[in-house]
Order: structure tokens, then C-alpha cells, then sequence
């Protein structure tokens, strides 16, 4: 049962009117721009909040730059490397789940059934109605039905925790690198401070704006709060620097 798949009767979904077709992933491209505009955001503020809190404890742009530089480099391969352990050991749970449930369905064919059909079950089906579905979708790919209905996994597109590594390392340098950039602006130290204040709370409107778009919030609600996070961040990390300044 389900060691070859049957032809489904239907290839593809047809989305009703507004109704986006994930046939082409569009869930996971999704998932993935809200990670990427995440870990951007991590980033901004980061670095930003790094910067802040040495310009507080003393007055030389050469410190703002090697602090900028050192914050971008340990954050982007912190968030890589903390990435790929998560995604890493999700994805080995996936594996060892599939793999049991490929034992399952040669060695307890009728219970799994039974166990599919009760899931159907919970979701609204009728008793013989849910028999014959979950006998149909064993029929046609046994460890797909069980991966996706009770698993909750994809079996066709596992988690990648290379991919996740590297876009969160990407999108920690491109958030990280706004402040850094603003820090190396030749003007006096604290028109320069003013500028990486401004150019990361414009930064964060960014990101909280593409956020709200992402997950379908409200938009003014999650800019407010990204912005205010953001510069709290900084004005604590300001507040720390002065209270362990060096001072002349």
C-alpha cells in the first residue's frame, strides 16, 4: 500500500478568486521573506544598538567602526550557525519521523488506516467517510497521507538548514550594514549619531511595513512597534555605554 503511488485524479489546485495557488510554494516563499525580513531586522538593530552603546562610553569613530565591524561579523555567523543547529536537528526529528512511519505502514497497514481514518474523523468527516478517504489516500501515496495529515511534514520538501543558514546570514549583513555605513559618515561625532538614530528608524519603518504586508497585520501597529523596539534598544545601549564610559 503506497509503495506506488497512484495518478491523483487532479494535479493541481484551482484557487478560488483572490486565493493564491501554493502549487509553486508560495507558503514557503513566504516563510522565507518573513525570516529573511526578520533576521534584516535583527541586524539593524544589532548593530546598531552595538554602536550606540560604545559611542556612549567614548567619543572616537574609530571605536564606532570596529564595534560596527566586530557586531556585523559575530552576528551574522551567530544567527547562520544558530540557524543551521535548529533547522538541523528539525530536520533530523523529520527523517526519524518519516522513518518510523514508513515502518508503521509495512509492518501495521490496518492500524495505520485506522489512525488516518480517525484523523479525517476530527476534521468533520463521518465515520465511513472518513474510512473510505483515508483508504483512497493510502492507495495513492501511504506516507505522504500520514507525513502531512498526522505528521504535519512535507515529505517532498524537508527543511534545508543550509538555506536557512545562509539567509539569515545574508539578511543580518544587509539589515547590520545601514548603521555601519551611516557610522562612517565624516561629519561631527554627534550629527553622526543623529544620523545612524535616523537612518535606523527608517530602516525598522521598512522592515515593520514589509513585516505587516508578509502577515497581513496592521501595518501602522507593527511599524510603531518595530520602531519604538528598535530605538529603545539603542537608548539602552546608549544609557549602559555612559554609565561604563572612559572618560578622559
Amino acid at each position: 500500500m503506497g509503495v506506488q503511488p497512484t495518478k491523483a485524479i487532479r494535479d493541481k489546485i484551482t484557487p478560488h478568486p483572490g486565493e493564491l495557488n501554493d502549487d509553486d510554494g508560495t507558503s514557503n516563499k513566504l516563510n522565507w521573506l518573513r525570516a529573511g525580513v526578520l533576521g534584516a531586522n535583527d541586524g539593524i538593530v544589532s548593530v546598531a544598538g552595538t554602536i550606540i552603546g560604545v559611542a556612549g562610553a567614548e567619543s572616537n569613530p574609530r571605536s564606532l567602526l570596529v564595534a560596527g565591524v566586530a557586531a556585523l561579523a559575530a552576528g551574522a555567523f551567530s544567527m547562520a550557525g544558530g540557524e543551521y543547529v535548529s533547522v538541523s536537528a528539525q530536520r533530523d526529528t523529520e527523517r526519524a519521523l518519516l522513518t518510523k512511519e514508513r515502518w508503521e505502514l509495512t509492518n501495521l497497514p490496518a492500524e495505520e488506516l485506522n489512525e488516518l481514518a480517525q484523523i479525517y474523523e476530527t476534521k468533520g468527516m463521518t465515520a465511513s467517510t472518513a474510512t473510505q478517504a483515508a483508504a483512497e489516500a493510502m492507495n495513492h501515496d501511504a506516507l505522504r497521507a500520514h507525513a502531512i495529515d498526522e505528521l504535519q511534514i512535507d515529505p517532498d520538501d524537508l527543511t534545508n538548514p543550509w538555506s536557512a543558514a545562509f539567509s539569515s546570514f545574508v539578511s543580518f549583513l544587509v539589515g547590520g550594514i545601514i548603521p555601519l555605513l551611516f557610522s562612517l559618515i565624516p561629519v561631527a561625532f554627534l550629527m553622526r549619531i543623529v544620523l545612524i538614530v535616523v537612518s535606523v528608524a527608517l530602516a525598522l519603518f521598512i522592515t515593520g511595513a514589509v513585516s505587516a504586508k508578509i502577515g497581513g497585520a496592521a501595518r501602522r501597529k507593527a511599524v510603531l512597534r518595530n520602531v519604538l523596539m528598535g530605538l529603545g534598544t539603542m537608548l539602552f545601549a546608549w544609557l549602559v555605554g555612559l554609565l561604563f564610559g572612559i572618560h578622559a
